[in-house]
């Protein structure tokens, strides 16, 4: 048993602990096929075992755990279609942010969003998850500057199989600098008041990942299923 988790005790424990849970699986920290035990969790969460029960259950909504009733509950593995769904989501959505804020001619969000890849490029080599962070930021930045946090929000709930996906292929030779330097085409293009070059370069950047999916499910091939 690793060390207990501390929560929040001004805040309830349920979300939590399911914000917890989900961090540990979206990072692969508990990786595809991990059994979760209530008991073990409510011993590392120090709870009871009601907000842990709550917390798998909305794990369970997200497809992120596979809850078999009195048996066992799985850290699921990874299924390409929702993967797909959620790219689908999010690239319907990020189009038409990108579009608004080309049409916005801001140059202050464009200023915030070209210090937010600079310090994405610094973290680039260095710890993923704090890279991985920096990325979310950036787009979450595009969503606020468009109006849309609510959506960001959406997006983020539906992304749990394509974020492991990403998480998987980040080391590979050169993604992150790709990472980057995708980001910087679409900051430039918002710059230019550029809608359709930013839209392009928005759809490429978002399909590195499913464009790699079978290098993917050959090197990891417990981990993703169709």
């Amino acid at each position: 048993m690793k060390p207990p988790h501390k929560l929040d005790r001004t805040r309830q424990a349920a979300p939590q602990v399911f914000e917890r849970l989900r961090e540990m699986i979206v990072s692969l920290e508990l990786a595809p096929g991990t059994v979760l035990s209530r008991a073990e969790l409510a011993e590392r969460f120090q709870v009871s075992q009601t907000p842990v029960r709550d917390a798998l259950m909305q794990l369970g909504q997200e497809g992120l755990v596979d809850i078999f009733p009195q048996h066992a509950t799985l850290v699921s593995r990874i299924h390409l279609p929702s993967a797909q769904q959620a790219h689908f989501l999010r690239c319907a959505i990020e189009l038409e942010v990108v579009r608004t804020l080309a049409l916005d001619d801001d140059d202050a969000i464009v200023a915030k969003l070209r210090a937010q890849v600079d310090l994405q490029a610094a973290l680039a080599g260095g710890e993923p998850e704090e890279f991985i962070a920096a990325d979310h930021a950036f787009h979450r930045m595009m969503y606020v500057a468009a109006g849309a946090p609510d959506l960001y929000d959406l997006v983020r709930r539906m992304s749990g199989h394509i974020d492991r996906l990403r998480r998987l292929d980040l080391p590979s030779d050169g993604k992150a600098k790709r990472v980057v330097r995708d980001h910087r085409r679409i900051v430039d293009a918002i710059a230019k008041r550029a809608p359709e070059a930013a839209q392009e370069a928005l759809r490429e950047h978002l399909s590195g990942t499913l464009g790699r999916v079978d290098d993917i499910r050959e090197r990891f091939p417990d981990y993703v299923t169709a």
